[in-house]
C-alpha cells in the first residue's frame, strides 16, 4: 500500500456537487443566521481561543465587516479590489457590545450582501480576485468566511457546531484553490521551506471528496481524485476543513506516509 492509499474495503460514496451560485448566495444568510443562533445569552467579552487576539465581539464583528466590505465593492462595481474599504482587521474598539445590538446588524450585513449577488451578474469583472468575476469569488469567499468563523463562536462558547457535507466539500475545495495559493504569494518567506517539498493528499470519508496538492514545484498545483503522495490526511470532511483551518490538529485522523510534511504544510500556510 502506497503512503497515500486509503485501506482496502473503503465504500464508495456518493459525490456531493459543487453549491450553485444562488446557493452560496443563499448560504450567506443560512450560516449567519446559524452564527447568531448560537448567541442566545452569550458573554461576547470572551476570548476566542481560535483567535486569540480577538474576544467574541470582535469576532462577530469581523465577519460583519467582511460581509459589508465584498457588499460595498459589489454595489460600487469597483474595478478591482479596494482594500481600504475593508474594515475587518480594524476591531480594537468593539468592546462591551451586546446581542442585541450585533445580531440585527450582522443580520442585515449578510442580507444585503446576499441581496447584491444576486443582483448584479455573476460573471462580471467587479472586484475581480486572481482572474475570477468577483460576484462568483466573494459569494464563495463569503460563505465559507462565515463558515469557519461560526465554528470559532460555537467552540468558544462550547455548542455544537455542524456542516452540510456540501457547504463543506466546497470550504475544503476552496481552501485548495485559494488560501493554498495566496499564502505562497502572501508569505513566501514562511512557505518556501514547502517549494519542492511533496505531495499531499486530502481524502474525505464521508463524500466523494479528494484532492492532491503538488508542492514539488514553484507553487502549489492541486487536481481532484485519489493517487499516491508523500502523505495522505484522510478522515471526515468537516474535519479535514478544520484541520487545514489550524482549528484542530491531525491527531485522532487517518495518517499515511510523511507526518512531517503535513505538519509543515498545516504549519506554513495560514489563511
Amino acid at each position: 500500500m502506497g503512503p497515500s492509499q486509503a485501506p482496502a474495503g473503503v465504500p464508495t460514496l456518493g459525490r456531493v456537487g459543487i453549491p450553485s451560485y444562488e446557493r452560496r448566495c443563499a448560504e450567506i444568510v443560512n450560516q449567519t443566521e446559524l452564527l447568531v443562533s448560537s448567541l442566545t445569552d452569550a458573554d461576547l467579552g470572551i476570548q476566542v481561543p481560535s483567535t486569540p487576539e480577538w474576544t467574541l465581539n470582535q469576532l462577530l464583528r469581523h465577519v460583519g465587516h467582511a460581509h459589508r466590505w465584498a457588499d460595498s465593492m459589489l454595489r460600487d462595481r469597483l474595478p478591482e479590489i479596494d482594500f481600504s474599504r475593508n474594515g475587518a482587521q480594524l476591531l480594537a474598539s468593539y468592546v462591551g457590545e451586546s446581542a442585541s445590538v450585533l445580531v440585527p446588524w450582522l443580520r442585515e450585513g449578510a442580507a444585503s450582501l446576499a441581496e447584491v449577488l444576486r443582483e448584479v451578474d455573476p460573471d462580471e469583472m467587479i472586484a475581480p480576485l486572481g482572474g475570477y468575476p468577483g460576484p462568483r469569488v466573494w459569494s464563495r469567499r463569503m460563505t465559507h468566511e462565515t463558515v469557519i468563523h461560526r465554528w470559532d463562536a460555537c467552540n468558544a462558547l462550547g455548542v455544537p457546531f455542524a456542516l452540510d457535507p456540501e457547504i463543506a466539500q466546497d470550504t475544503l475545495r476552496e481552501w485548495t484553490g485559494l488560501a493554498l495559493p495566496y499564502a505562497f504569494t502572501r508569505w513566501p518567506a514562511e512557505t518556501e521551506a514547502l517549494v519542492g517539498s511533496g505531495t499531499v493528499h486530502l481524502h474525505a470519508t464521508d463524500v466523494e471528496a479528494e484532492f492532491v496538492i503538488d508542492l514539488t514545484g514553484p507553487a502549489p498545483v492541486v487536481e481532484e481524485g485519489h493517487a499516491k503522495a508523500s502523505v495522505a490526511l484522510r478522515g471526515p470532511v468537516v474535519d479535514l476543513v478544520l484541520t487545514v483551518y489550524r482549528r484542530r490538529s491531525p491527531d485522532g485522523l487517518e495518517v499515511f506516509g510523511d507526518r512531517a510534511l503535513l505538519d509543515l504544510v498545516l504549519d506554513r500556510v495560514r489563511f
